[in-house]
């Protein structure tokens, strides 16, 4: 009898055991929350791309001053962005700026169209550490912030560069408007510009004028493809994030 109640404890234990393990695998899953948020005077369609990791909604609208809250699973790595000048004329949902090409709300898998303002993650285990930052690579097209909730640093870019775009990297809508501001390797596809071909290394891609209108308004963006150093930002795994657009 003796036995037969210990054998019956351990069971018990394992099975309790075995709960929390699947319950907290559960919860590092969801361990992490971004907070999207809306600060500009005008509807924005928030959106985001997985590079690897579980999928996660694709696409939102959000009203000025709204936000909406996404359970980030981890690991992940992907990137965040948002769309204006948005309709959905025609019974197919397109916008002026960051469009993905879905014809919905939800970009459903698609990336952006640039020049788009894009914020980039990547999310680790328990064990390791996020990488964060904001990228103007492929150009611009609103202000953002992120902001993590925990003490690590913040990165930005919370200047309107459209308004001082060069002409040559504009892209207007239909009432000529400028949407949109383009990067070099964008608007003229050119290896000294994209760090492609010849010029694939740190020391044969070097920051162009073009480039350091970038930085110069937004320090802590990414200007170009190796504007590493003072653009990837790091924060302890499990942190939440605030994403704000027109900070």
């Amino acid at each position: 009898m003796e036995i037969q109640l210990l054998f019956l404890l351990i069971l018990a234990i394992s099975f309790i055991y075995d709960y929390a393990y699947q319950f907290n695998d559960f919860a590092d899953v969801h361990s992490t929350v971004f907070t999207i948020k809306n600060n500009c005077p005008y509807t924005i369609a928030p959106a985001t791309l997985t590079g690897s990791g579980a999928s996660v909604s694709t696409g939102f609208e959000l009203q000025p001053q709204a936000s909406n809250s996404i359970n980030m699973p981890a690991p992940w790595s992907g990137r965040v962005w948002a769309r204006s000048g948005c309709s959905n004329d025609g019974g197919r949902y397109s916008c002026s700026s960051g469009d993905c090409g879905s014809g919905q709300v939800e970009c459903n898998g698609a990336g952006a169209a640039p020049p788009t303002t894009l914020v980039e993650f990547t999310l680790s285990d328990a064990s390791s550490t996020d990488f964060y930052d904001v990228s103007l690579v492929d150009g611009f097209n609103l202000p953002v912030s992120v902001v993590p909730q925990g003490g690590c640093p913040t990165t930005d870019c919370p200047v309107d560069i459209n308004a001082r775009c060069p002409s040559e990297l504009a892209v207007k809508d239909g009432s000529g408007g400028t949407v949109g501001c383009k990067s070099a390797c964008v608007a003229f596809n050119k290896p000294e510009y994209c760090c492609s071909g010849d010029h694939n290394t740190p020391d044969t891609c070097p920051p162009t004028n073009y480039s350091q209108f970038f930085k110069n308004l937004c320090p802590k963006a990414y200007s170009y493809a190796y504007d590493d150093k003072t653009s990837t930002f790091t924060c302890h795994t499990g942190a939440d994030y605030l994403i704000t657009f027109c900070p």
